[in-house]
């Protein structure tokens, strides 16, 4: 016996060359506790194989039961292979293992495998899961007649799963981005990804709220609690939107607990199994029975609900508040909602789609109808559509969404809702350059023009960045002077002056009277401003508002949409600004958005008379409109080169520091001076990395008041 002994070798892993009752193997390893993969050689090629844990008979009727339950859930998967392993290392939520407890009869490492067989089933990927875990599997291959998969080591090799298993495109899905969403006393996660599967979605780059789940029953509670609600008296008056959240999220976890503690105690009572270990318990034989009917997080899970439909938004919710987007579209009923990011999420994608959508035409009515009258719009079949301006309590105060919704009136396939916002921080010019957006030439230009009362416009399409721009050349308005906004659009002006007023009009009736924009400029000039911004010039009102501040010859800054200096001439003689007038605007900003970038396209000055001679032979030429018999000039100051880098026409030869010179009876070579000591000062913010909105402001106004201590304190702060 011991001689026969002998002659066996001794016990080794599988994947060991010597192991001579496996020849075949050629790998194998745990990817998770119970988990084994296995990867063996055929005549053929290679074989993959991942083994979850065995649950036998009794488990597997105990995981279907579990499955059974969990059937009409709406339970959240994963999106890509990163989210799965992170959830399966989490493992199932307290509210589901309550469940699991409830429904089986198991030992605690059986019902360990269960929860495991549960967990891919229901909130994981699957078949797949096994595979996400495994950090060797590179490449998912779905062309042959089973998936085959590339490891490190072995490729190909063959599964026994279909070619197209279910949840294949989470499987090969590439994680972005994944950050929170704050909302109320919750933090919301949020995940970008991008699918690597072709010819299934026109869009491959998605943007994910991974809200709680739902269990079974879970929207009947919901619905019967905001019932509940609804019915409650209120006793005083609740001024502010934390005083109505604090009194929802208290009633709600009032009658929720009443609720899921009824629910569950019942359906503890009804099981032999509780009686029996309580009756075991009492012999120390068996731990009792948990006290508490429901989970913590159950509850929380379900007043979110409940405060994101009272209080927040409903399915717009999340993307509303998030500082990562620009603009949120709601098109349809039944359609997914679209979000444009902004940032460096931008670089993704121009429009993501997303997992929200509003599925019920009377809810999506009662959002879209909700949200006008939360800045005083009544909508109804004669006044169907309007543009509103919100701040939620959970942005800042300095933040302005502005909203264009529409009922089924106007609409084909239900309400439409588009939201654009302002980001939550304000840029400045250190930012844009940062960003390759402008030039130090252009932010000096505009320095000069903000600071001498000049008049500029921002001029582009919807969403190429005309209003970041103008805010982030704000500060150098001085803060001794008296900017005033005026117009619809001034509530996305960003004025740090304390002298700064700003004033709004509506199309709606506002205490039985309707505010005119010739009530406001009635009003802007008993006020006497240094400089005039009117955002959004592009109705005919605007326009004349424009043409009545050149005529004062108050400094003037503003938007509008015109791609080019021919479509904006041409617009704003159309809307009644006599070319004359027109000839008074010193420089129009054109920004360009291509390719998730935004920056300064060109900058053009306008000349009074086009047929006057150049100062220098080489200088830029003056290019011409004409229009109702009207002559604009136009010379080309910066420009966009093709590399990325911006053409810069030289001070030398900037009719607007001409221009400038004699509006201040200065020598125009002083005002050049200053243009290059300016342009000097750029440099240095950049340098330094001057980027806070207020410390800018700040700076300038020191710049300002004693510009040598100021230059000595940059100095020793450089040296430091």
């Amino acid at each position: 016996m011991l001689a026969h002994a002998d002659l066996v070798p001794a016990p080794v892993s599988p994947d060991d060359a010597d192991a001579w009752y496996a020849p075949d193997v050629r790998a194998q390893y745990e990817v998770h506790p119970g988990v084994v993969v296995t990867v063996t050689e055929r005549p053929d090629g290679f074989r993959y194989d991942a083994r979850p844990p065995i649950l036998g008979t009794a488990g597997e009727a105990a995981l279907e039961k579990v499955t059974g339950y969990f059937a009409d859930a709406q339970l959240s998967r994963p999106r890509t292979r990163e989210g799965t392993r992170e959830r399966v290392a989490a493992g199932l939520g307290q509210k589901h293992r309550r469940v699991v407890a409830r429904l089986t009869d198991q030992t605690r490492a059986g019902r360990r495998r269960i929860e495991f067989h549960a967990l891919c089933e229901l909130r994981g990927l699957g078949a797949l899961t096994p595979l996400a875990l495994d950090d060797g599997v590179e490449v998912a291959d779905a062309t042959a007649d089973s998936l085959v998969v590339h490891t490190a080591d072995y490729a190909p090799a063959v599964t026994d799963l279909p070619a197209d298993p279910p949840h294949l495109d989470r499987f090969l899905s590439e994680r972005l981005a994944r950050y929170t969403v704050p909302f109320r006393e919750f933090d919301v996660p949020v995940v970008v990804y991008r699918e690597r599967v072709l010819g299934r979605d026109a869009f491959d780059t998605k943007y994910a709220v991974r809200e709680p789940d739902r269990l079974p029953g879970d929207d009947e509670l919901i619905a019967e609690c905001k019932d509940r609600i609804w019915e409650t008296n209120v006793d005083g008056v609740l001024e502010d939107a934390s005083d109505r959240t604090a009194f929802v999220a208290e009633r709600a976890r009032d009658f929720l607990s009443r609720r899921l503690t009824v629910r569950n105690t019942r359906a503890w009572l009804d099981a032999t199994r509780y009686r029996v270990r309580s009756a075991l318990a009492e012999y120390d034989l068996a731990v009792p029975p948990v006290g508490r009917r429901f989970s913590a997080d159950r509850l929380e899970d379900l007043t979110y609900y409940v405060l994101r439909d009272f209080v927040g938004d409903g399915e717009l919710t999340v993307p509303i508040r998030d500082d990562h987007l620009e603009d949120v579209e709601a098109n349809r009923v039944g359609q997914r909602v679209k979000v444009v990011p902004r940032g460096r999420l931008r670089a993704h994608g121009e429009r993501l789609p997303t997992n929200l959508s509003l599925d019920d035409e009377q809810r999506f009515v009662n959002l879209v109808t909700q949200l006008a009258a939360r800045d005083g719009v009544e909508l109804n079949a004669s006044n169907p559509s309007a543009k509103v301006n919100l701040r939620p309590a959970e942005v800042s105060d300095d933040v302005t969404i502005r909203c264009a919704v529409a009922l089924p009136v106007i609409s084909e396939d239900g309400p439409h809702v588009s939201i654009r916002k302002q980001a939550a921080d304000a840029l400045t010019p250190v930012d844009l350059l940062d960003q390759d957006g402008l030039s130090a030439d252009v932010v000096a230009l505009l320095w000069m023009a903000y600071e001498h009362h000049g008049v500029v416009l921002f001029s582009g399409p919807t969403g190429v960045g005309k209003t970041t721009l103008m805010n982030a050349h704000m500060p150098f308005i001085p803060f001794d002077d008296r900017p005033i906004s005026i117009d619809e659009g001034s509530r996305e002006v960003r004025l740090p002056h304390e002298t700064s007023v700003s004033l709004t009009t509506r199309d709606h009736e506002r205490e039985f009277k309707r505010v005119t924009m010739a009530d406001l400029m009635t009003e802007t000039n008993y006020l006497n401003p240094d400089v005039e911004v009117i955002a959004e010039i592009n109705t005919r009102e605007s326009f004349e508002s424009l043409a009545q501040v050149l005529n004062t010859g108050h400094g003037v800054v503003g938007t509008t949409h015109a791609e080019d200096v021919e479509t904006l001439v041409n617009r704003a003689i159309e809307q009644g600004v006599p070319a004359y007038l027109l000839r008074e605007v010193d420089l129009v900003v054109f920004p360009r958005h291509v390719d998730g970038e935004r920056y300064v396209g060109e900058v053009v000055e306008l000349v009074g008379d086009p047929d006057a001679p150049a100062d220098e032979p080489d200088s830029t030429p003056v290019e011409t409109v004409e229009k109702n018999g009207s002559e604009i000039g136009f010379r080309r100051v910066v420009e966009r080169t093709p590399g990325g880098g911006f053409a810069f026409a030289g001070a030398d030869d900037v009719r607007f520091l001409d221009r400038l010179a004699a509006r201040t009876d200065r020598p125009v070579d002083d005002v050049r001076d200053e243009f290059e000591r300016k342009r000097r000062y750029v440099k240095h913010l950049e340098r330094e990395g001057v980027s806070d909105f207020d410390e800018l402001f700040g700076l300038l106004s020191d710049l300002r008041t004693d510009e040598a201590a100021t230059v000595e304190r940059l100095r020793r702060r450089a040296g430091e």
